[in-house]
């Protein structure tokens, strides 16, 4: 922040421009991702950069034989090369332990590690292959501009997922103003402070009480509510720095999150969730197999193979299907049970359900494995639990009372909404709250040990 960000922003704006091009600012953003990404990965910057090279490549092939069989069969190349090396990585290890339980071999496969944002630059390069074929998208016959696409570091390791035709336009041209650097400066500062301020001390909590010696229901709910509001603002968070250093360099990316915990049903949660995310599966994965306009029993199961998708892109391990076709399965009765009375029900009553099934999901997420997931649950509801309450977790609870009443609040657009009247009513306000929110998190992110990246498993 005070060493990498200057520098890039000094290369990017030193850059030429001449009549509004993008060629010298391209390949500045470019260089500056490339470091960025190597600095902590060098090796797989080498991976990153022949996966961008084919699939450059396989994209000219795609339009050059445009409406033969051979254009199609370059598309699935072009995703077999693509998640080819996902599953490589990210899965291979999974399906070899499974595998050797299961027949009782040994395949002694080398633990491998997991190339940081692989996910997501995945999803975005598979998002500009399929649009091609479509023809919703023009070829980038350009590989520099292509790469920087790629490799756009502000969104590289934690999303969100932007697909190549919301940026298109952007690579070829955009403009840069005061008013664009200084709303995407306030928004970075404003998603830091989430995850520096409330999230870290919320994900404090979370471990806290998740590990405490007398196993509670309390401490199990005051786990699952830290826990479901730790990830929302580091995920949000991560979201509101990556659009605020996309408008710092000329870029408008898409909202990722819409306040999901005032939703009055799980699929209202997932129209407000990780946006991004549920949108590729809708258009890439849903659509293809029917969507809704199917019989009945195929749309259920469109529903559940997105959902275990969904789940198994999370992370390779058992609770993370489990997760995928707890929400698919929840899905799916609302869909076909659920709706009209939910509709017909006080508001009150869908927020309540909604953050009861949402709250459960976390607890799946977070488990280490899947029996723990299920007695993590059931403690909530008072199964396995040696007392109702147990005085570590009120000492916790206690504890922490201030950042879990702001946390709730915050998640809640009330804030956003006081802001902005006082913003008009005290002009210089939000300056002066965004520069003093700067430097306490600066502060903190110094002094704190406890800054967990939940997302090398992503």
């Amino acid at each position: 922040m005070y060493y990498f960000l200057p520098v890039a922003l000094i290369l990017y704006y030193a850059a030429p421009a001449p009549n509004g091009g993008t060629k010298w600012r391209n390949l500045a953003l470019l260089a500056v991702s490339f470091v960025f990404y190597a600095w902590g990965e060098p090796v797989y910057s080498l991976l990153m950069a022949a996966e961008i090279a084919v699939l450059w490549a396989l994209g000219l092939l795609i339009e050059r034989f445009r409406g033969t069989p051979w254009s199609k069969a370059f598309l699935v190349l072009s995703l077999a090369v693509g998640l080819g090396a996902l599953m490589y990585f990210k899965y291979a290890n999974f399906f070899a332990v499974n595998v050797s339980a299961l027949f009782g071999a040994d395949f002694n496969l080398r633990k491998l590690a997991l190339p940081i944002g692989i996910s997501f630059y995945t999803f975005q390069t598979l998002s500009y292959s399929i649009d091609l074929y479509r023809g919703k998208a023009r070829v980038q016959r350009n590989i520099l501009i292509f790469a920087a696409y790629v490799t756009l570091f502000p969104q590289l390791i934690a999303g969100p997922i932007v697909r190549y035709t919301d940026v298109a336009e952007s690579l070829g041209r955009r403009g840069h103003s005061a008013e664009q650097f200084a709303s995407g400066a306030a928004r970075f500062s404003v998603g830091l402070a989430k995850k520096a301020l409330l999230s870290n001390t919320l994900g404090q909590l979370s471990s806290l009480t998740r590990a405490v010696s007398e196993r509670s229901a309390l401490s199990a709910w005051v786990y699952a509510v830290a826990y479901g509001l730790h990830l929302y603002f580091d995920f949000s968070g991560y979201s509101d720095m990556a659009i605020g250093l996309g408008r710092m360099f000329g870029f408008e990316f898409l909202e990722n999150f819409n306040y999901p915990y005032t939703a009055r049903s799980v699929t209202d949660f997932w129209r407000r969730w990780h946006i991004s995310l549920s949108s590729w599966f809708r258009d890439y994965v849903y659509f293809p197999l029917g969507g809704n306009r199917v019989a009945p029993w195929r749309h259920v199961v469109n529903i559940l193979v997105v959902w275990t998708l969904t789940g198994f892109w999370h992370g390779a391990d058992w609770q993370f299907l489990f997760w995928g076709l707890y929400f698919g399965v929840l899905l799916v009765a609302e869909k076909y049970f659920l709706a009209k009375p939910l509709a017909r029900a006080p508001a009150f009553v869908g927020y309540i359900y909604a953050l009861l099934a949402v709250l459960v999901s976390w607890v799946i997420f977070d488990a280490p494995s899947g029996p723990e997931a299920f007695a993590q649950a059931g403690r909530m509801f008072g199964i396995g639990v040696r007392s109702a309450v147990d005085a570590e977790s009120l000492y916790y609870l206690r504890s922490y009372a201030a950042p879990l009443i702001v946390g709730i609040i915050g998640a809640t657009p009330l804030p956003k909404r006081v802001f902005a009247r006082l913003s008009e009513r005290f002009g210089a306000l939000q300056p002066v709250l965004i520069a003093a929110a700067l430097v306490v998190c600066t502060a903190f992110l110094v002094d704190g040990s406890f800054n967990p990246f939940i997302y090398f498993r992503f």
